[in-house]
């Protein structure tokens, strides 16, 4: 989809990688540029997933002549990724200003927690801290309990990795019509805040409530995880009104005069008590089994191991090992495209050589 797309991604933490493996997943020729002395390329650390896919080269950006190779790159490169603290670039030399002089149609993708201007901009931060502020993490735990979300998901990956890459491709898009390039401000406090309108979207019903609790899918007990007999979860989340009857049903709780008044808050407390306690009855495999193939809309939670052996996952293979690495297959999956990039991991500055011999030609 993406060949003969350049990305050029200087080595940073979590959100930028992630980018640019997804860039490369998408069959674009990314580069990372891992930060070092030339002497360090044979000091390798373990593999790392997030660069799949992409080839390494290692410049000190300390050094004259490993800058003016950077400068090669960026001359060379459709899309620069950076995710350093807002000025670190502009120390380095290599200001949006002086970007645009080296190449004016270039995409600079910035990515950073905070953005590259407000108040909190020259903070440190991480995940919990963006999507605290954002309001994404405001409804993400059971009420009076404190709030705590997926390590990276919503902040890292989903409000800042992928926000970063739709505005690479609509950026693409721009430039390809003969435009010029542009920057694109990538915050994850800004992108969690924006994948909160669905959820907002629920107060034209009055589904959503600021009180965490009192909303459709914050409080009710068709509405979140409960514990098995053997330790392990399930997930409920039966919101229509004919997935609850099923759902029901399937517990035998069809006929039971509190369990059939779905939107009554008062009881939501009392029924989650209730399901609390069938639940714990039987494992996770039992009730996996008595809902599978039904609208219930009851499912187990998994690890990644686990999840890497369900048949469904299994059938569509949507995780595969490399090297020994458990990881996700790229997605979304296209009908008439397949990425002929490799998903081999590269050592650190494995193609340092090969990188500056293409730059010569």
């Amino acid at each position: 989809m993406l060949g003969g797309i350049k990305v050029l991604e200087l080595e940073g933490l979590g959100p930028g990688p992630f980018a640019g493996m997804t860039l490369a997943d998408l069959g674009a020729n990314v580069i990372t540029v891992q930060r070092g002395a030339e002497s360090d390329v044979s000091n390798n650390s373990k593999p790392d997933l997030l660069n799949r896919g992409k080839r390494s080269i290692v410049l000190d950006l300390k050094n004259p002549n490993d800058k003016n190779t950077l400068r090669e790159l960026i001359i060379w490169s459709d899309v620069l990724i950076e995710g350093f603290r807002p000025g670190v670039m502009e120390r380095l030399g290599f200001s949006e200003e002086k970007v645009f002089e080296l190449n004016p149609n270039i995409i600079f993708g910035r990515i950073t927690g905070w953005g590259q201007h407000g108040p909190r901009s020259m903070q440190a931060g991480h995940d919990l801290n963006y999507i605290g502020v954002s309001g994404a993490l405001h409804y993400a735990s059971l009420p009076g309990d404190a709030p705590v979300t997926p390590a990276t998901l919503v902040g890292d990956i989903g409000g800042g990795a992928l926000y970063l890459v739709i505005g690479i491709l609509a950026a693409l898009q721009k430039v390809q019509r003969g435009e010029s390039g542009v920057v694109i401000d990538a915050a994850i406090v800004d992108g969690s805040a924006h994948m909160m309108n669905l959820l907002m979207s629920l107060t034209k019903n009055d589904g959503l409530s600021m009180e965490r609790g009192n909303s459709l899918l914050d409080g009710p007990h068709w509405s979140r995880s409960y514990i098995c007999s053997d330790k392990t979860y399930i997930s409920v989340q039966c919101l229509e009104s004919k997935f609850y009857f099923i759902f029901l049903s399937k517990l035998g709780l069809a006929n039971d005069p509190d369990f059939i008044q779905q939107h009554n808050k008062v009881l939501w407390p009392i029924l989650n008590d209730r399901l609390e306690k069938i639940f714990k009855k039987n494992s996770r495999d039992y009730w996996n089994e008595l809902f599978i193939g039904s609208d219930g809309c009851l499912a187990p939670i998994l690890s990644p191991a686990e999840s890497s052996q369900d048949s469904h996952m299994l059938e569509r293979k949507t995780w595969q090992k490399i090297e020994g690495i458990l990881q996700a297959n790229p997605a979304p999956r296209f009908s008439n495209w397949k990425n002929q990039n490799s998903f081999k991991i590269p050592i650190r500055g494995q193609h340092t050589e090969e990188i500056l011999k293409d730059l010569k030609n």
